[in-house]
């Protein structure tokens, strides 16, 4: 039985890439040394001790983000509120009643 080579085209279209099944379990250059890779590296990211903390701007952005949350928790609560109330409103005509509306009374 003779081999067959896959023909390569010079073009980018199309490439065929030699498959090269795995022969052990473990990586064929382990990394050498701690803190070899630029991910594990938080040196960056450290401040010094002698520098003060800037409380009132954390807690600045603390409020800022409650705020936000509770905004959006509305919103949404609201939303949901309001979808259930039109679908009720939806179901009710769609089953032919007439009496779908609704009336606010006004308090005396």
């Amino acid at each position: 039985m003779t081999k067959q080579q896959p023909s390569i085209r010079e073009d980018d279209e199309h490439r065929v890439l030699k498959f090269v099944p795995r022969t052990s379990a473990t990586p064929p250059n382990p990394p050498a040394g701690p803190a070899t890779n630029a991910a594990d590296d938080l040196s960056r990211f450290e401040r010094p001790r002698d520098e003060p903390d800037d409380f009132r701007h954390r807690m600045l952005a603390n409020a800022a983000a409650f705020a936000l949350t509770a905004v959006l928790t509305g919103i949404g609560i609201w939303l949901a509120v309001s979808i259930a109330e039109l679908r009720k409103t939806q179901d009710c005509v769609l089953m032919g009643r007439r009496d779908c509306a609704r009336i606010v009374a006004p308090q005396p």
